[in-house]
């Protein structure tokens, strides 16, 4: 079943204009927010600016919620839940609209920072599946946050301003790679080995003072330059690295891509390009009858697992809350309304690559410009660990898309035997509701530098928001 390309809908002029406007907004989210925490900021920021009230200072002050209330609620900074309230009884269950705001990076050790041949390295550790060998010679970004011990809090972000440093991952010159070259690729370049160079200057003369002669004597110099750099701009001591949480990430903004600029090329596209037009689509809606949710999650890239992925209890003990602030709180209400939810699990699918052909299935593949992807099931071989929505659920979908004229298509992450990949679809699947994977086609997914479609993007938070409308 051939797909029309969602471009022929948008053609020159207002149409495709207001297209490339929702695209230049998402491209300048994803150039800002390259981590979950930077994601919740701006995600609040904006709730706020639409109406949605904190929902912790409601329940501080036990005010009751009525229908067309907008609220939302933080999980520790690193994820966020928005609600508006519908006219129907929330045992009646919500139209959910989930993302995760995550991406594969590399993290900083709790104890990173060493001295090697007079050069400064940042230790690492990655997150999430990454090709390792895609992470090296690149420049790279440190975003992140220092805790101190009396609670304070130093935010970091190094890189990205032009006038920044940036760092990098060092990789082997070709001359002398004739060994590496012979390796598997999971092998050419290890975990260990993905440590960032960060200096090679040692303590400057003038900086050692009185203590000039024990100071010489001292090792590792080019280290304590880097210390003294870090106390004079953040006032951090080397063992506030055991309370901090920074990420390594691509420097740089996210560029248009192509000679028509019909593509955004960034990092994070998975899942940002399905967090932001979900919260696009919950942030414009009106009066709904059913209640509606966006729930943006971490910790999805390596399994939805801790306080703030989508296996902790966050937005179970949520909606309990809305539950009580409604006036009907029991323990039969929650889990009726979770059960006679719907919900759209908003996450990347792998869109067809013609210089890859022989991993796809054409006739089950995902296309750019052919609009938003369900996936109904994801898993890898025997659709293991799959979230297999239901026929009823695919076709009562299938009819409000068509209605609303939303270009869309239906695709498997990559051939049977190939491989395959999870979202956080099964999870809220367990609640017994009725859930599938949607989201945009991403090529390159997982590498430091992602590409998607500008119409798919586009055609997604439509989607979006004929779901919360109409589901």
């Amino acid at each position: 079943m051939e797909r029309e390309n969602a471009w022929k809908k948008y053609p020159k002029g207002k149409k495709r204009q207001t297209v490339m406007d929702f695209a230049e907004g998402y491209r300048k989210f994803l150039s800002q927010c390259k981590t979950e925490r930077e994601c919740t900021s701006f995600f609040i920021s904006e709730a706020e600016k639409k109406g949605f009230k904190n929902l912790a200072d409601i329940i501080a002050k036990n005010e009751k919620l009525k229908a067309g209330d907008k609220v939302y609620l933080s999980n520790r900074g690193k994820g966020l839940a928005a609600f508006v309230i519908g006219k129907e009884p929330l045992e009646n269950g919500m139209n959910i609209l989930g993302a995760h705001i995550d991406s594969p990076r590399m993290d900083l050790k709790q104890n990173p920072l060493y001295e090697d041949t007079e050069m400064a390295l940042l230790d690492t550790h990655y997150y999430g599946g990454i090709k390792k060998y895609q992470w090296v010679t690149l420049p790279l970004a440190l975003h992140g946050v220092v805790v101190k011990t009396d609670g304070s809090v130093v935010t970091v972000n190094i890189g990205e301003d032009p006038f920044d440093p940036v760092f990098g991952v060092s990789d082997l010159l070709i001359h002398l790679a004739g060994e590496q070259m012979d390796k598997k690729a999971s092998k050419v370049v290890e975990g260990e080995a993905l440590d960032i160079l960060v200096g090679s200057m040692p303590l400057d003369e003038a900086v050692k003072g009185k203590d000039k002669e024990e100071t010489e004597n001292k090792k590792d110099l080019v280290k304590q330059n880097i210390l003294r750099i870090l106390k004079e701009k953040y006032g951090m001591e080397e063992e506030d690295f055991l309370s901090a949480e920074i990420e390594v990430v691509p420097a740089g903004e996210a560029r248009n891509y192509g000679f028509d600029e019909s593509m955004i090329m960034g990092y994070g596209h998975d899942d940002r390009v399905c967090a932001y037009p979900s919260f696009m689509a919950i942030a414009e809606a009106k009066a709904p009858k059913r209640t509606l949710a966006c729930l943006l999650v971490d910790k999805e890239e390596i399994g939805s697992v801790g306080a703030t992925g989508m296996e902790s209890r966050f937005f179970e003990n949520t909606v309990a809350e809305l539950a009580n602030l409604t006036g009907d709180y029991s323990e039969l209400v929650v889990r009726r309304c979770l059960t006679n939810s719907k919900a759209l699990s908003s996450d990347v699918s792998a869109a067809f690559d013609p210089n890859y052909p022989s991993v796809s299935e054409k006739k089950n593949a995902c296309y750019f410009g052919k609009g938003i992807v369900f996936n109904k099931y994801t898993g890898s071989r025997g659709k293991s660990g799959s979230n297999d929505a239901s026929a009823e659920f695919m076709g009562e979908l299938r009819g409000m898309f068509d209605k609303d004229e939303i270009s869309y298509q239906t695709a498997e992450l990559g051939k049977v035997d190939q491989g395959g990949g999870g979202t956080i679809a099964y999870i809220l699947g367990n609640y017994s509701m009725l859930v599938i994977d949607s989201g945009v086609g991403v090529l390159n997914m997982h590498a430091p530098w992602e590409i998607i479609s500008k119409v798919d993007l586009y055609e997604s938070f439509r989607g979006y928001c004929s779901f919360l409308k109409n589901a």
